[in-house]
């Protein structure tokens, strides 16, 4: 887990009860845990599949290359650290399969 008060992917100071992101996810059984807010863990999950997050999108370095997530971040950067917003599928996610 990370040990730090601040989101690996977004900078800003992390609420009292932070989101758990598997680096792999659990359905492979991942172990490796990162601490995030929770709007922004569920942006990884509406971007990425589970078997893109398996793949290649296991690290914050390779998840913060995604077009999609560096537009998120771009949007959340100014919110408090305890915003929150419903966090739909992308179409890109979608047009997936």
């Amino acid at each position: 887990m990370n040990n730090t008060n601040f989101c690996p992917l977004c900078k800003r100071p992390l609420p009292e009860k932070p989101s758990k992101h598997h680096l792999i996810p659990r359905t492979f059984k991942g172990k490796d845990v990162v601490l995030l807010h929770r709007v922004c863990h569920r942006q990884i999950h509406a971007t990425f599949t589970e078997r893109e997050l398996l793949n290649y999108y296991n690290t914050i370095e390779h998840i913060l290359e995604s077009e999609n997530i560096q537009k998120f971040l771009k949007w959340i950067k100014d919110k408090p650290p305890d915003f929150h917003v419903r966090t739909r599928n992308t179409s890109v996610k979608k047009n997936k399969g």
